[in-house]
């Protein structure tokens, strides 16, 4: 009866937070929306969201379904209840695609919910700053809590619920891929439908044009506002969601088999404590979210930014309380061995948390405007458009090294107190407080796009600067945010290969040989690994750039054929503009998602598990660099640009200012399309090594066709 129980808490905790974020859409929802040219402004970005999100969403029903059907006809996992070794059964593998839909349906509805709320509470949150400060951060933060709260809530429920029901991590191993496969479509269709928007806007309306941010005659000002729901909303919420999913599953498969990686006797009862500890944990961060929840709209006064930061820290170190109560409560009738072991396993957990918040500063230092790498790279400018992008890749490069140092020093730590899966519940640790993290971000593409709103539905200076400091607080959580789940998303693959080598390897009754770097077969799949992620950032930036450019004249033939837009006489055509995004966007993922999932089975095929499994090690390592680099290199290019605009070096108009908007619009498709998509890359890339690992082992018993 003790499982049942356990998983009961985390069960109330998720149906808590599902309603919790209905109660915040109410509070969103009965607020004032404003003057009718804001409401108007309003319907076009929600008319262009809910367009986009239904043409993917169509899209996305196709690929789930094919998926899903060759799920089905994969070897079926069985674990035996008595040695726990794994074996594959010739029949239809009903329970892990099943598992697999829900997955892909739960993440849907969290990336819809968010996005709907996020769209409603733009414009009144505009109406808000016209009260005060505290009344527009009110507003903007409950709108993003219902993204936060929603991507825990369905994770919550659909892991405790299916492990109740099927208690075999494995099977529930499909929900988790579920959850990758739309996080993949919605963070890169996204990332590329915001920058298109983004960088059209920029070198037509602010470079040719000196239009100001926002302006109504910018015809890729709305698709702009759209892109930074469906990206920064939607496809950030979803990609959290598949982090914090996979890290959970992950930590539970190898606790089913804790005793092979870790030296320790297991009771049945002990057994069954650490498979669903990870569960637990995540149950315990969703209230210490809560409670960080509450203290921010509490504090959230003149201080938006300090607030957002401070509840973050609040979270995490109720969370490092409630982890230490909860465990007390779950060693009772554990032997003394079990019980010391998950106290060292809580420890790990904490370890992660407070390291993914370094991660997340350290992004902050290297965004911030008023720190030195990004007053260089405004500083920059001063000397053209060449040495400004020079200087933001290159402090870009400098970035990686902290967030690595922390990386390591967490890793250390966590496999000396509990071995490889110390280091996966410092995964979940790090995810533990996903709620705030993700109610944080969301606030940003709100307050965005209600700084544009306030500008177009003309509220005045006063109002415009009120939601300007509402919006410096976003971009700065957006970039604690993006380095939070680049480090928690690496420590969730790290977790997810080892949990891949220790079922390879424990599959019976095929065999599979060492990941030995002087085996040719394992190097070649090692060294395929380490530029899948350059190709993946490639063909993401390449795709901006294409639909960019069919963004950019479209803009100009705007202008050109019709005067009186630029006059304000007569409204652009938004429409054309949102269009052009929602096309491109969903065309350019083609290539990048077959590549996530064809790329590493054709490794375990050709050459084995083995490379397969140093294939995702190369895949891991090199994606962090990728990843760290392109999003802190953005971030500061934006923000160098802003603090230009806030009339340093000149201010908006020099040629100082148009050196910066040209490293923006370099940085833009960096820190918002590739940089954060690849941390769905490697949890995808992970998740199909598992999930078809019984069919890999079909060629050649695991060493694939080609041995050498």
């Amino acid at each position: 009866m003790a499982v049942p129980i356990i998983l009961i808490v985390a069960l109330i905790a998720g149906i808590l937070s599902i309603a919790m974020a209905m109660y915040f859409r109410y509070l969103v929802l009965k607020e004032d929306p404003g003057n009718e040219r804001m409401q108007e402004v309003a319907g076009y970005i929600e008319e262009g969201a809910k367009t986009y999100i239904k043409v993917q969403y169509k899209v996305l029903g196709i690929f789930v379904t094919v998926l899903a059907v060759a799920m089905l006809f994969l070897p079926s996992p069985l674990k035996d209840s008595d040695t726990y070794e794994r074996v594959f059964i010739d029949a239809l593998n009903w329970e892990q695609m099943l598992a697999y839909i829900i997955g892909a349906l739960g993440s849907m509805f969290a990336g819809w919910l968010g996005m709907y709320v996020g769209i409603k509470a733009n414009t009144r949150a505009a109406q808000g700053c016209t009260i005060s400060t505290k009344k527009g951060f009110d507003i903007a933060f409950f709108g993003g809590a219902v993204m936060g709260l929603a991507v825990v809530g369905v994770a919550l429920i659909g892991v405790s619920t299916l492990y109740w029901i099927i208690p075999d991590p494995m099977i529930i191993l499909g929900f988790s891929f579920g959850a990758s496969s739309v996080a993949l479509f919605m963070k890169c269709g996204g990332g590329i439908f915001t920058k298109t928007a983004d960088v059209g806007a920029d070198l037509v309306g602010k470079a040719e044009y000196d239009l100001p941010e926002d302006d109504p005659r910018n015809p890729a000002t709305i698709a702009d506002n759209v892109g930074d729901n469906v990206g920064d909303i939607a496809g950030m919420g979803s990609d959290l969601f598949d982090s914090y999913v996979a890290s959970i599953i992950a930590a539970m498969m190898l606790a089913a088999t804790l005793p092979m990686i870790v030296d320790v006797t297991l009771t049945e009862a002990g057994r069954f404590i650490y498979t669903v500890f990870p569960v637990v944990l995540c149950g315990v961060g969703l209230l210490a979210s809560l409670l960080g929840i509450y203290y921010i709209k509490w504090k959230g006064s003149e201080e938006p930014g300090k607030a957002l930061n401070t509840g973050t820290y609040v979270a995490t170190i109720l969370f490092a309380g409630l982890a230490a109560l909860f465990t007390l409560i779950m060693v009772i009738g554990l032997t003394g061995e079990e019980a010391t072991m998950l106290w060292k396993l809580c420890g790990c957990a904490v370890i992660g948390l407070f390291a993914g918040i370094i991660l997340g500063l350290t992004s902050d230092y290297f965004t911030r405007d008023d720190k030195k790498p990004t007053r260089k790279i405004a500083e920059a400018a001063q000397e053209g458009h060449a040495v400004v992008i020079l200087s933001g890749i290159s402090y870009g490069l400098l970035s990686v090294a902290p967030p690595t140092i922390g990386i390591v020093v967490a890793m250390v730590f966590a496999y000396l107190l509990g071995g490889v899966f110390g280091i996966a519940m410092a995964a979940v640790g790090m995810l533990a407080i996903v709620g705030t993290i993700v109610s944080n971000d969301a606030y940003g593409p709100i307050v965005d796009n209600a700084r544009g709103i306030a500008e177009q539905g003309d509220l005045g200076d006063d109002v415009i600067r009120t939601a300007d400091r509402l919006d410096s607080a976003g971009n700065t959580a957006k970039a604690i945010t993006k380095g939070f789940a680049i480090g928690a998303a690496n420590l969730t693959v790290f977790a997810l290969l080892f949990s891949f080598t220790v079922e390879a390897n424990d599959i019976k009754p095929f065999t599979i040989v060492a990941i030995d770097l002087l085996t040719i077969n394992v190097l070649i799949g090692a060294f395929i690994g380490v530029v899948i992620p350059a190709i993946f950032s490639a063909l993401l930036i390449l795709a901006v750039q294409r639909n960019a450019a069919k963004m950019v004249d479209e803009i100009r033939r705007q202008f050109e054929t019709n005067p009186k837009i630029l006059t304000g006489e007569e409204a652009a055509d938004f429409g054309k503009t949102i269009d052009i995004a929602t096309k491109g966007s969903l065309r350019e993922l083609i290539i990048p998602s077959l590549m996530s999932i064809l790329t590493p089975l054709a490794v375990g095929i050709l050459f084995g598990v083995a490379a397969l499994g140093a294939f995702l090690t190369g895949a891991i390592l090199s994606g962090f660099v990728f990843a760290i680099f392109m999003s802190n290199s953005g971030g500061s290019f934006d923000n160098a640009k802003k603090w230009i605009e806030d009339g340093n070096l000149g201010g908006k108009g020099t040629e100082v200012h148009k050196a910066a908007i040209t490293g923006d619009t370099v940085g833009d498709p960096f820190k918002d399309t590739a940089g954060p998509s690849i941390n769905t890359l490697l949890v995808v890339m992970s998740l199909t090594a598992s999930i078809f690992l019984g069919f890999l082992m079909l060629f050649g018993n695991g060493a694939g066709l080609l041995v050498f």
